[in-house]
């Protein structure tokens, strides 16, 4: 359970397109999420707030996203995680992320920041006090960031099943190569009424946390917010689904289906 909610989140909506032009998101926008362990079990809750800011001079938006274990899984094995992003108000690109990480003793403090002119990824690695510059690539992305320009940029309207999706992240210390499969609409109960979704089949590693390359499922609404409400993961041992549990300050009407 050392990937929380928030990593595979914002790794898991890796879209690459420039056809949608009209804003998913605006300031104030809030989700909170619940997870649970092998389909019975409370494992934790996740949030992240989208706010308006100005970092050196430019307009960005910066998201604070929160995760941590809550009820018996936080007895043996505790996480507290905190992500941030700043980025770009027009194109969506990062200036600087923020990884603060604690998984059961495993610690991590990482600020990261992005030259895209130059194509450079400063990395300042608090906790070992050690700094290093890496090469990235055109228009990389980080984990937080490519939640919302994935949102705003990636055009749904004439996808088929099976259609794969690249996009280029930088993750801790080098660029990944992160795709994405569209297997179809589905509609799901939700705790807020019928919803009609965007089901999507990640490609991760295959190891120590994950099963198998595809084990992991996703599913974003269809409407013009595209928020992640649903995802279950096969993980190495049991299995991991989070929900969508509350929300506020959606820039577009959330399209529910009512019985």
């Amino acid at each position: 359970m050392k990937k929380n909610l928030l990593i595979v989140l914002t790794t898991l909506l890796s879209f690459n397109s420039f056809a949608q032009k009209e804003s998913a998101y605006k300031d104030g926008e809030w989700f909170k999420f619940r997870m649970s362990y092998s389909g019975w079990m409370k494992a934790g809750e996740a949030t992240m707030e989208l706010k308006e800011k100005r970092l050196k001079g430019k307009p960005v938006f910066h998201v604070v996203g929160k995760g941590k274990t809550t009820g018996a899984i936080s007895w043996f094995f505790k996480v507290k995680d905190r992500y941030e992003s700043y980025f770009d108000k027009e194109s969506n690109l990062p200036y600087k992320f923020i990884r603060n990480i604690n998984e059961g003793g495993h610690t991590k403090n990482l600020e990261i920041e992005f030259d895209q002119e130059n194509q450079k990824a400063y990395v300042n690695n608090i906790k070992k006090k050690k700094k290093t510059v890496h090469d990235t690539k055109f228009g990389v992305q980080d984990m937080v960031s490519a939640f919302y320009y994935l949102r705003n940029n990636y055009d749904t309207s004439n996808i088929k099943p099976g259609d794969e999706i690249n996009l280029t992240m930088f993750f801790d210390f080098e660029n990944y190569n992160f795709k994405l499969k569209y297997l179809g609409n589905e509609t799901i109960r939700t705790k807020f009424g019928k919803v009609k979704c965007l089901k999507f089949r990640p490609y991760v590693m295959a190891g120590r946390v994950f099963k198998e390359e595809e084990s992991l499922t996703l599913w974003v609404s269809a409407d013009k917010n595209k928020i992640p409400l649903r995802l279950k993961a096969d993980l190495a041992i049991g299995s991991l689904r989070a929900d969508l549990d509350a929300f506020k300050g959606l820039k577009h009407p959330f399209e529910i289906q009512f019985d």
